[in-house]
């Protein structure tokens, strides 16, 4: 079940509304202890239905992490900052948790990867398993891991409560598509949350229109760009022009970006709803002025994730220019790993990691001091560019397409190649409808939405435009979903 299907917008999310906020004559406490039922089972019933096996896979899972967090909460003797040594014992536990978890990953989601480039390498035969993904393991995996961490390093931590640990990671919101939410931004509010059990009817309208915001950018914004980039990808490039394969790229780079932000925006919303506040995931990173800027912006949750649990454990800053240049390329190189199995997204995150080094060292175009409109722009359309060449290789289904669409971008320019064909299928994508999405697209890309807010949000009919314009998009987005038949869900690989 996804956030953009009939199903959940009729069904699913108004039965869990009523039945969270079903009025029950419990004290706080108690309240509280039965709306986290509700949602556990909810979320369980959520991922079950399209994932009714690999439901006990998450529970195990979250079983796991629950007994090393018992193991690692009581620290040892402490130290004059109170926090408590590092026993070997605490340390071990540590370990073997990390190993368990990155275990499960590996076999559920690399083991075929790793195969065939062994057979690749070595010539071998091994047998490739076929293992079916289940979806969203890599986001509970990281949230489980960042559980024990955050236990480890805080023994006084841990959850006593294994429901409220199954809560924490199976929340539906987050549960398939992210954000990456840390242990310690939501320990609190798994146990208090709302004001004296009663709901907040300003925190849902908020909700309830972020969730429509992103709902929008998915179904009107991404899926009119995934459905051009996905008919553009699914050409022999190399017969085509500069102008198809600079369609495609350019529309895959606002679908990935929408589906991600959209879905982002949708479990932020729908955290707030029941009382969640979730740190935000995306902030326009395609308005950057530099690559350093963009991974501040994009996907943020996986970036603090890798920032706090690896790029920092393994020295961040402190041990040199050339150690963090190398513990920067490691976590991007992670980081296009937990993407996906595939070479094409390891590629995508060391070409990152690259620019970033550049930054850092010859090319240091973030500290640069840009005062006028023309040198912003230059920049802008440098992360633009990096961007695009970068999601070519995250979209391709292999090395050798991606460097065949990078040609066919960047020398595809002679009539021969494919004109007339290219021609047309251009101008059969360049409707009207397209266009204004496109547009649409575009600025949004940018924060033009915030500095509305920032100039009306104090004028009387600020509210209700708001209110009324996110009714007229949830309708509009309703309405496509049930003529539509292009909805894809581009986290399966997740």
């Amino acid at each position: 079940m996804v956030f953009s299907s009939i199903i959940f917008l009729t069904a699913f999310l108004p039965i869990t509304f009523i039945l969270y906020y079903v009025p029950i004559p419990l004290k706080d406490g108690k309240l509280v202890a039965y709306r986290n039922i509700i949602l556990v089972i909810m979320s369980l019933v959520f991922y079950a239905f399209g994932e009714p096996v690999y439901v006990f896979l998450m529970i195990g899972s979250v079983l796991i992490n629950y007994i090393f967090g018992l193991l690692l909460s009581t620290p040892a003797v402490e130290g004059k900052d109170g926090a408590g040594k590092r026993t070997g014992r605490r340390k071990l536990w540590l370990t073997l948790s990390v190993i368990i978890n990155v275990a499960i990953l590996g076999v559920f989601k690399y083991a075929g990867f790793f195969v065939s480039t062994l057979n690749s390498i070595a010539g071998l035969s091994i047998p490739v398993p076929q293992i079916a993904l289940p979806i969203g393991i890599s986001f509970f995996t990281f949230q489980a891991m960042s559980y024990v961490i955050d236990v480890y390093r805080d023994g006084t931590m841990y959850q006593r409560s294994y429901w409220k640990l199954l809560l924490y990671i199976s929340f539906f919101p987050q549960l398939i598509a992210g954000p990456i939410v840390r242990y310690h931004d939501i320990d609190v509010q798994l146990t208090n949350r709302g004001r004296n059990g009663a709901a907040d009817a300003k925190l849902m309208s908020a909700g309830l229109m972020r969730f429509t915001k992103g709902l929008a950018k998915k179904v009107i914004i991404a899926n009119s760009m995934g459905y051009i980039a996905d008919k553009v990808y699914a050409l022999d490039i190399s017969s085509y022009g500069a102008a198809v394969a600079w369609m495609g790229a350019i529309c895959y780079v606002f679908q990935i970006f929408y589906d991600f932000s959209g879905y982002s925006d949708m479990a932020i919303g729908l955290a707030k709803v029941f009382g969640f506040e979730f740190l935000e995931n995306f902030d326009h990173p395609y308005s950057s002025l530099s690559i350093k800027e963009f991974w501040r912006k994009w996907h943020i949750s996986l970036s603090s994730w890798f920032k706090e649990y690896v790029y920092i454990p393994l020295g961040g800053n402190r041990k040199g220019r050339i150690r963090t240049e190398i513990n920067k390329i490691i976590v991007f190189f992670l980081t296009g790993f937990w993407h996906g199995a595939n070479w094409t997204f390891i590629i995508w995150g060391l070409f990152h990691g690259l620019f970033l080094t550049l930054e850092d060292t010859i090319f240091p175009v973030g500290k640069m001091e840009t005062k006028s409109i023309v040198g912003k722009i230059i920049r802008n359309i440098y992360v633009w560019l990096v961007a695009i060449v970068g999601f070519v290789f995250f979209r391709a289904d292999s090395i050798g397409y991606a460097c065949r669409m990078l040609k066919q971008m960047f020398t595809g320019f002679r009539p021969a190649v494919g004109s007339s064909v290219a021609l047309g299928v251009v101008l059969e994508q360049a409707n009207p409808y397209n266009i204004a999405v496109l547009l649409l697209a575009i600025i949004c890309s940018y924060p033009v939405s915030r500095a509305l807010a920032d100039r009306f949000r104090n004028r009387k009919w600020w509210e209700g435009a708001l209110l009324s314009g996110s009714l007229l998009l949830l309708v509009i987005c309703i309405l496509s979903l049930a003529s539509a038949a292009y909805n894809p869900f581009i986290y399966f690989r997740f």
